[in-house]
């Protein structure tokens, strides 16, 4: 006789297939709340990781604000110094220590290269340029102010240097915070000393300016399960 007319060997067959079938359906409905808790391989870590397009641009325009903000503050000062201080030879702000001195450098710090204004002109341009640059494709939010600093007070001397007498492109950057006769600045100066420190600091720190950080509840779950895959709490 025929295995194939038995009536309880296709019986059995068929219990056996549905009992496949169930134990490939757990296996998917499994495999689904794998990837629904996370727990998945490169591709979602790559997710984690990568920075989206929304909050990049908007670290690129949060360093912009804080761009604009410091040239309109040392320009504003200028300004007042260019007005105040024209006919006065220094005003006493803290002492010896500190005093208000209108000076006109057509070099760069501590007055040198006073007799190639223009090679400052082109490197205040190029400086510009390059900090804008950079402060697009930055991911962290306390480098796009740092660079903000930067990028302000860089393109503050930059426009003097385009704008002031004594001619475009060879202007002299106005200077009037006098440091106890050892140097003489301006707002733009200490936005980029403060700009330049903040960098120094967050590479100490190991704080990367391109690479966006991983989320903390991706850091908490990966500490809180083991290689085995059970739960280390």
């Amino acid at each position: 006789m025929n295995e194939n007319d038995d009536p309880e060997a296709k019986t059995v067959a068929a219990a056996d297939g549905a009992v496949a079938d169930g134990a490939a359906a757990d296996g998917a409905a499994a495999g689904g709340a794998a990837v629904a808790d996370g727990a998945v391989g490169p591709a979602a870590d790559d997710a984690l990781v990568a920075p989206a397009p929304g909050p990049a641009r908007r670290l690129f325009w949060s360093a912009l604000g804080v761009a604009l903000g410091l040239l309109v503050v040392d320009q504003g000062t200028k300004w007042w110094a260019v007005d105040a201080l024209a006919d006065s030879e220094s005003i006493p702000v803290f002492g010896d220590f500190i005093r208000f001195w209108l000076v006109y450098n057509p070099g760069a710090a501590f007055s040198m290269g006073t007799g190639v204004t223009w090679i400052f002109t082109v490197f205040a341009g190029i400086a510009v340029v390059a900090i804008a640059w950079y402060a697009w494709r930055v991911r962290s939010t306390p480098w796009s102010y740092a660079l903000g600093l930067l990028l302000g007070g860089a393109t503050s001397h930059f426009g003097d240097r385009l704008f002031r007498e004594p001619a475009f492109g060879r202007g002299h950057v106005v200077d009037f915070i006098d440091y106890s006769g050892f140097f003489v600045g301006n707002v733009a100066d200490i936005g980029i000393f403060a700009g330049a420190v903040s960098i120094v600091v967050l590479s100490f720190r190991g704080i990367e300016a391109t690479q966006a950080p991983v989320p903390a509840e991706a850091g908490s779950d990966a500490g809180e399960t083991g290689s085995d895959g059970e739960s280390r709490d």
